[in-house]
């Protein structure tokens, strides 16, 4: 039964994120001051200090736990790891640079309460000083993949509340490689909106760069339509006939006895064919090798260890029960 006391596990993946770890956990349980809320930070292969700011905090506070990677896994990992350890009957996915406010969580937190939404999703109305390059790129991204994927996707984000039958969902899904803020709009699950503007980071840098940008996008792309691959037929047919109106030409010009010298001609259409056939053989690839990653089957994440209320089980270390539900070797029932 949904109500204000309902717990809501707030998770955060961090990658490098020592300047503001501290201050994400402070602002995050002075917001929800009056709910019940726990806090699960997920280290994806941090560099610095990150780790042990996890563990300090997990041992002063037993609402805050922790999860490390063996190395960096990516944000949807992440994800994935920090909705597995999800005790509570929502989960809030919020970046650990507060640039999801904290306040915004609360309301959304006070939305699903007072609601019957299984997912609330958090829209984004203003972007502090965002990088010009960042933003074209971005509302090309999404406008490809609102066109290709039927769905719009545009001023989304990964802050979102999700019902515990959400996350269940989500759990379930075998796909190695998926993209957490598309699956939410691919259920069909009853969604509600909530506006926020995106804050300045707290601390730290982001960790995103042009080319892993470019590889976010196709991978995300490719994972939700097969029309690219559509399109290589397209472009085959448009060829097709192309070379029909050619041949026509040529032979009528060859009658007509006013044939000219082709060579230029004949160079030109190899580049065009070659770079066309260059084109489809690479998009071809890119699905070939998406399946040969999702037929490994191998675990989205490896877990090196945990930190908090399941690590105090035994008294000793890691509960090694809870690493293998987190690695994906166990199923884990609720």
């Amino acid at each position: 039964m949904r109500s204000s006391t309902s717990l809501c596990t707030i998770v955060l993946p961090a990658l490098n994120e020592e300047a503001v770890a501290e201050k994400a956990a402070s602002a995050i349980l002075s917001a929800f001051e009056l709910r019940n809320v726990e806090i699960v930070f997920v280290d994806d292969g941090s560099t610095d200090g990150t780790w042990d700011k996890v563990k300090k905090l997990s041992k002063e506070n037993p609402r805050i736990r922790g999860v490390r990677f063996t190395r960096n896994f990516g944000k949807e990992g992440a994800i994935r790891a920090g909705l597995e350890a999800a005790n509570g009957e929502c989960a809030i996915v919020m970046d650990s640079d507060l640039q999801f406010p904290p306040k915004t969580a609360v309301e959304m937190f006070d939305l699903w309460a007072k609601g019957n939404a299984l997912i609330i999703e958090g829209v984004k109305i203003h972007r502090q000083a965002e990088n010009p390059f960042y933003k074209m790129f971005s509302a090309m991204f999404y406008g490809i993949l609102s066109r290709l994927a039927g769905m719009d996707l545009q001023n989304s984000s990964d802050f979102k509340l999700l019902d515990r039958q959400a996350i269940e969902l989500f759990k379930k899904m075998p796909e190695r490689q998926s993209f957490f803020r598309a699956i939410t709009c691919w259920s069909g699950m009853k969604t509600e909106r909530c506006h926020f503007m995106v804050e300045p980071r707290a601390g730290g840098k982001t960790k995103w760069s042009g080319i892993k940008l470019v590889k976010y996008a196709i991978n995300n792309i490719t994972s939700y339509t097969t029309l690219p691959m559509q399109m290589v037929t397209f472009a085959g047919l448009f060829f097709l006939a192309f070379a029909v109106v050619l041949t026509a030409q040529t032979l009528f010009m060859k009658i007509t006895g006013k044939a000219a010298g082709g060579f230029t001609t004949v160079i030109v259409l190899l580049l065009v064919i070659g770079s066309i056939l260059m084109i489809s053989l690479g998009l071809i690839g890119i699905y070939i090798a998406k399946i040969y990653d999702e037929i490994k089957f191998r675990p989205r994440f490896v877990v090196s260890e945990i930190a908090g209320e399941e690590a105090r089980k035994d008294g000793s270390g890691p509960d090694r029960e809870f690493l293998d539900i987190l690695s994906g070797r166990k199923p884990r029932d609720y």
